[in-house]
């Protein structure tokens, strides 16, 4: 599988953090898993990579023009992808992608996650999505979509879009294993 993970580019964050990420990067390369994310040479991003590349993986980036420019990219990863701009990186690493997981991060890696989470409730990802929840990280979005549910903004069906996952290992596995989402949910997406 090909498998894009969505996770901070911040080199300061807590160590737990960056353990999963790493352990994360690991288990990806022991199960046989093509690594693709944002391509950064800093933060979750790094570990993630450079641990899957450590244990035998492959790890491929995709990053906009203007990052390269600024000297962001991460050099030592088996292919890096370029596109124009920050639409295309998105439409790229959910295209690369047979199941996406999100680690924690800033504002960037919340787009992207609800981003893709939108287009598979509009029918246009079909595809796994885990959140991989570590230190409860994502508790307080979770909530906040649940809330979304009560309260009608979506069906309480769109809460099985993803999935979520406490450590790496079951991040893995819940990718491996959830089926793809129903095509016909398009004519669901309105309330």
């Amino acid at each position: 599988m090909h498998i894009t993970i969505y996770c901070a580019s911040s080199g300061q964050v807590p160590a737990p953090y960056t353990d999963a990420a790493r352990e994360l990067g690991r288990l990806l390369a022991a199960r046989g898993h093509t690594l693709i994310n944002g391509a950064g040479r800093t933060g979750l991003m790094a570990a993630a990579a450079e641990a899957c590349l450590d244990a035998g993986g492959e790890a491929v980036g995709v990053i906009p023009q203007f990052m390269i420019d600024q000297g962001w990219q991460h050099a030592g990863l088996t292919r890096l992808v370029v596109t124009p701009d920050m639409h295309r990186r998105k439409e790229k690493m959910a295209a690369l992608a047979d199941a996406c997981i999100a680690l924690p991060g800033g504002v960037g890696t919340l787009e992207e996650l609800l981003e893709v989470i939108t287009w598979k409730q509009l029918g246009l990802f079909l595809k796994p999505i885990v959140i991989l929840n570590t230190e409860g990280f994502f508790a307080p979005l979770l909530a906040q979509l649940e809330w979304a549910a009560a309260e009608h903004f979506m069906r309480p069906a769109h809460l099985g879009i993803w999935r979520v996952a406490d450590t790496p290992a079951e991040a893995v596995r819940l990718a491996e294993t959830t089926p793809p989402w129903d095509p016909s949910v398009r004519k669901f997406a309105a309330l």
